[in-house]
């Protein structure tokens, strides 16, 4: 009997359908892409295994070989890469360490999507998409602090669950994983980034769903907040602005070294390990806007004046330009604020709350006259989901910190004030008003428009990546292990 594959998109929600390659990144920590090495047995013809006759292009040992070779345990070959049977298996086990239940996922399911990785990879490379190896270097890092706490903090115990002799090749291993995960990625995005739907299409998709199968959508709140932020006084500012020309003219004029001066002295925590390095890219916008015009405008070995971001103070050191990458540290300075600021800025906010719970302004005038947060501020206060970007928050999907906060608000009534601390440690006070509440219900067009129209350039992507897929197999060298033959694949991965 032949298994079916739909190489695990079943397990995934139909609005990230279009970025697969996402799904196994963390996983596939045991699951690298293993390069034939020179010394690999050569199968003997008695021995009952699969194997497979590697073709000419295939990277062995980071050379590539002129001659064909028949290699033990390889499972597929996809372009420029392998997927060894053994790759299967350690996927099982990781899918089975993190779980997830392993017995509603077959084989093929598996081998499948490793398959589509392997594609993906494959193509990146051969349309350039480029990856900054110190942006994976630095994800190996945070990874491995992600999975020591689950072995009490032992680098010896995680080693030998990974069955790895040493750090350094566990993380050379986990750096080729990231790597080919994220070429994989890129190559995705790459295939969807023009895609959009017209009001039209949006249309056609919604009337084409039967009544009875269309989605039903959860109760929805509206969620508006005014934010009282205690303002710090200008002569610590400049205090803070003083310092950091002191640093930087101790590097310049005497010869100190940034790096000592990040460790030292940085409110940056997380980047103290670095050296307070970080990799900047014209294309793909990570730091705030203020950070990154500064950075731009450097020369190689210049330091920036302090510059003012929403986290604080900077002086920025560019060390080197790669192209479209910029290497550059920072060390970060964030101004103290005084107790009597604090004070100052809670009975600010009860103010304003007194005013609207007694009728004398709304909410939404309240938010414009007084919110200290400005990308609020001009919507009355209403808050934008980060998943739907617009004013809806479904109920069952709510950060569970802002669920917390309104779970017990009636609509339009105003909350207490309340208390919390910035990335940065800092304190402010929100009050927060329930402003709508839509029950559950069936999607209506009018209603869910924006809903629906993601629904639609969802299913243009997913349609979209099928046809690069089918298309990239046909003039992909690709070839199957024979124990993996009678699969039925979603793609057209045997070439029949």
């Amino acid at each position: 009997m032949l298994l079916k594959t739909k190489n695990l998109k079943f397990t995934i929600n139909l609005k990230h359908l279009f970025i697969l390659s996402m799904g196994l990144c963390v996983m596939n920590v045991a699951q690298a892409q293993e390069i034939i090495k020179d010394e690999t047995e050569v199968v003997e013809a008695s021995q009952e295994v699969d194997s497979l006759v590697v073709p000419q292009t295939v990277k062995v040992d980071s050379v590539t070989t002129m001659k064909p070779r028949k290699v033990d345990g390889v499972a597929a070959v996809v372009g420029d890469f392998i997927v060894l049977e053994s790759d299967i298996d350690k996927a099982f086990l990781q899918l089975e360490a993190q779980g997830v239940n392993t017995k509603e996922i077959e084989p093929c399911q598996l081998f499948g999507k490793l398959l589509e990785d392997k594609l993906y990879a494959h193509h990146a490379i051969q349309d350039s998409i480029v990856v900054s190896d110190a942006e994976i270097r630095k994800n190996v890092d945070y990874q491995i602090e992600q999975f020591l706490p689950q072995f009490n903090g032992s680098m010896e115990k995680l080693l030998e669950f990974y069955k790895k002799d040493d750090e350094k090749s566990f993380k050379d291993e986990m750096f080729e994983i990231n790597k080919s995960n994220q070429l994989a990625q890129k190559m995705q995005a790459k295939i969807v980034e023009e895609l959009e739907v017209t009001p039209e299409e949006v249309r056609i998709f919604f009337n084409k769903i039967p009544k009875e199968e269309r989605p039903t959508f959860g109760t929805e709140l509206k969620v508006a907040q005014i934010v009282a932020e205690p303002k710090v006084a200008e002569d610590e500012k400049q205090k803070v602005i003083d310092r950091l020309k002191g640093f930087k003219a101790d590097v310049l004029e005497n010869g100190a070294s940034f790096r000592s001066k990040v460790v030292l002295y940085t409110d940056d925590k997380a980047s103290i390990s670095t050296g307070g390095k970080y990799v900047l890219n014209r294309k793909q916008p990570r730091m705030v806007k203020e950070f990154r015009q500064a950075a731009f405008s450097l020369q190689e070995g210049e330091i920036s004046e302090p510059v003012e971001t929403e986290y604080g103070y900077h002086i920025i050191y560019l060390e080197k330009i790669r192209g479209q990458e910029y290497d550059v540290s920072h060390i970060l300075l964030i101004p103290k604020v005084s107790d009597d600021a604090v004070k100052e800025a809670r009975e600010r906010l009860n103010k304003v709350r007194e005013r609207i719970v007694k009728g004398d302004i709304s909410f939404a005038d309240a938010a414009r006259e007084a919110s200290d947060e400005k990308e609020t501020r001009n919507d009355g206060g209403q808050l934008i989901n980060p998943q739907t970007q617009d004013y809806n928050f479904e109920l069952t999907r709510m950060d569970p910190e802002l669920y917390s906060q309104i779970q017990n608000l009636k609509d339009n009534e105003v909350s207490l004030v309340l208390t919390e601390e910035d990335r940065t440690g800092n304190k402010k006070f929100k009050i927060l008003m329930v402003t709508d509440r839509i029950d559950e219900h069936e999607a209506d067009y009018a209603r869910d428009y924006l809903k629906i129209k993601e629904l639609a350039l969802n299913e243009k992507r997913v349609q979209t990546i099928e046809k690069w897929q089918e298309e990239k197999i046909l003039d992909t060298y690709i070839k199957i292990g024979d124990s993996h033959k009678n699969c039925e694949f979603s793609g057209n991965w045997l070439k029949q």
